[in-house]
């Protein structure tokens, strides 16, 4: 416990309150849960922890709805830019479709693919 004590300490004196607030977005239909998102919000930052849609309900446009969803909240919250990491198995295409960049990406993680760190500007 008195290690938790002193990393708080330590960022209150070299960082601004980071104003951490959770988000969770869920997408309903009939009762069954068909796509959602799990992130946090974070100095000015959106940080895009989970976005999952259900295969029947792909390519319908309920992914970019929902990541707008998340930009839009992200934004009233004073969020400037967004973060995410994905694999190559996951299409990283449908975040470059929606302005995303890669910053980095790691071969072999898992092994035989790629991890992606890509980053957005939300507002200038």
């Amino acid at each position: 416990m008195a290690h938790h004590l002193l990393y708080i300490s330590l960022k209150i004196k070299f960082v601004p309150s980071d104003n951490h607030q959770r988000m969770c977005l869920v997408v309903e239909n009939d009762g069954k849960i068909i796509g959602g998102l799990y992130g946090v919000t974070y100095w000015n930052w959106l940080y895009i922890e989970l976005l999952w849609v259900d295969e029947k309900e792909r390519r319908k446009g309920l992914g970019t709805n929902i990541l707008k969803k998340a930009e839009k909240i992200a934004i009233q919250r004073g969020c400037k830019r967004a973060q995410l990491e994905t694999h190559d198995f996951q299409n990283p295409e449908f975040y470059l479709r929606h302005n995303y960049r890669i910053l980095c990406e790691l071969a072999d993680l898992p092994e035989g693919h790629t991890r992606y760190y890509l980053y957005k500007q939300l507002i200038q």
